[in-house]
């Protein structure tokens, strides 16, 4: 697929949209799947057969021609399957790619979910939760420099919160909040040299791991989630924003945190905390 005038010179919105669209699967988003898979020199038929399988239904056997019969059949069942079965079909789609259409048609569908405000995106060929510029900046730093200070317990924690925000049909809020707090917890220890200490011993023990009044940050997220698990417990889950509101802070102080270990922050450099 030839880059278009605008990728080419790099022109694009200076706004980015609001992420509107998290647990849906709008129409035209279905449109635009076959659009793009046609584009490289795909067919109908191919993608049938990609369909059938996700949404395990025989293909119509009456239909033999290309367009309109089997077209108007895979459309069909991209058009009316349930939401989260059409992220499904993107990713199945990508496995039957060779590499070079797998970039092309990635990088197709990662600028309409950002174009369109869909919350999701596709890395490594797996669709994963997407959020604001400042989420995807938080998340994709702290993987980095966790990765550098040798912190791999503390980079799966926050790996699998992103997974269990990007569980599908109904994301794992619970679980990505309790992973995002234990990154932070075996990062805390690291740096405290405290290393069977949970986080709220940790913060009572330790406050000076990060400069005051910043310390007040840990402890407000250390209750926060001790204050969900009591609503858990009656019953009132937390809502999807404000997890992703802890991973966002978690994955922040981590990345601080992880930097210090890594010997990239001095202790007389604290302004390098990112709020």
């Amino acid at each position: 697929m030839n880059q278009t005038f605008s990728k080419r010179y790099g022109f694009h919105s200076q706004k980015e949209k609001e992420i509107t669209i998290r647990e849906d699967a709008p129409r035209e988003l279905r449109g635009f799947i076959r659009m793009a898979f046609y584009d490289l020199n795909k067919k109908p038929s191919d993608l049938r057969s990609i369909t059938t399988n996700v949404l395990k239904i025989p293909p119509d056997r009456d239909n033999w021609s290309e367009y309109p019969n089997i077209d108007d059949e895979a459309a069909d069942h991209i058009d009316n399957c349930d939401w989260y079965k059409v992220y499904d079909i993107i990713e199945a789609i990508i496995r039957k790619l060779n590499i070079q259409q797998q970039e092309t048609f990635t990088e197709e569908l990662n600028d309409y979910f950002v174009e369109n405000g869909i919350g999701w995106k596709i890395v490594d060929g797996h669709i994963e939760t997407r959020g604001n510029k400042v989420f995807e900046t938080a998340v994709e730093t702290v993987a980095t420099v966790l990765e550098t200070a040798k912190l791999q317990t503390a980079n799966n924690e926050i790996k699998e919160a992103l997974k269990d925000l990007s569980r599908r049909p109904s994301p794992d809020i619970t679980r990505a909040i309790q992973h995002s707090l234990a990154c932070l917890e075996c990062v805390a220890r690291e740096v405290s040299g405290d290393k069977k200490a949970t986080l709220g011993e940790i913060i009572k023990k330790h406050p000076n791991i990060v400069p005051k009044p910043l310390d007040a940050a840990i402890e407000k997220v250390w209750g926060f989630t001790s204050e969900q698990g009591r609503h858990l417990r009656e019953g009132n889950a937390p809502e999807y924003l404000e997890a992703e509101l802890v991973v966002q802070l978690t994955a922040t102080i981590s990345t601080y945190l992880g930097k210090k270990i890594g010997g990239t922050i001095k202790e007389s450099e604290n302004e390098e905390l990112p709020f």
